[in-house]
């Protein structure tokens, strides 16, 4: 089974393409998803014992954790100690379910793939990727999202040029869902058939 990694900075469309994958049978994996449900009980009271005051009904507030850590490198470190064990183990229970099922391929959509050295697990990996000015107005349109909280936001990730220059395949998704949609039925076709630069 061939494990591709999915990652792109924020607004370049991941999570679109990912269902593009899964809309072909490919398993789909989304660390993101898997925190929000650790985030809505089964971490909420270690999160809450890390940065008291963040829980609301059981839940952790993502909007007041935000304001904790934002910046702070010393919480964002004690978050993810909380956090990323977790994820790592629901990440190999998909992984080992997948490989029990039989799926010719699964797919790990993670945010900061390459700034964690994630990309070592995978045997290829995919960014998706649009111009700056598209990047921007996405992301702005965000209910919540502020210019400052961008560029946080950016500041922790690897620039986009940077994430292509490192991808096994790149998915540009300025052009609309049908040419993503096309760009992912040929990348799984080229990794079906060996053509795919398969990294490890």
């Amino acid at each position: 089974m061939i494990i591709i990694g999915l990652t792109g900075s924020i607004g370049m469309g991941k999570t679109t393409t990912a269902g593009l994958f899964a809309a072909r049978g490919i398993p789909v994996f989304d660390a993101d998803a898997e925190v929000h449900r650790l985030y809505a009980g089964p971490l909420a009271q270690a999160v809450e014992a890390a940065f008291p005051g963040v829980v609301d009904d059981g839940r952790v507030n993502r909007v007041k954790l935000a304001e904790r850590v934002s910046g702070n490198r010393d919480a964002l470190a004690r978050l993810e100690a909380i956090v990323h064990p977790v994820v790592h183990a629901a990440e190999k229970a998909f992984i080992d379910k997948a490989r029990q099922d039989g799926a010719p391929a699964a797919l790990l959509d993670i945010p900061l793939l390459f700034e964690t050295g994630r990309d070592r697990d995978v045997d290829c990996t995919v960014v998706v990727s649009a111009p700056d000015e598209i990047q921007r107005a996405r992301v702005l349109a965000r209910p919540g999202m502020t210019e400052d909280r961008l560029a946080s936001i950016l500041s922790r990730q690897m620039p986009d040029a940077d994430k292509r220059s490192r991808a096994d395949h790149v998915i540009d998704t300025s052009q609309g869902i049908e040419a993503a949609a096309g760009a992912v039925e040929r990348l799984l076709a080229e990794i079906a058939g060996g053509k795919g630069r398969i990294s490890g």
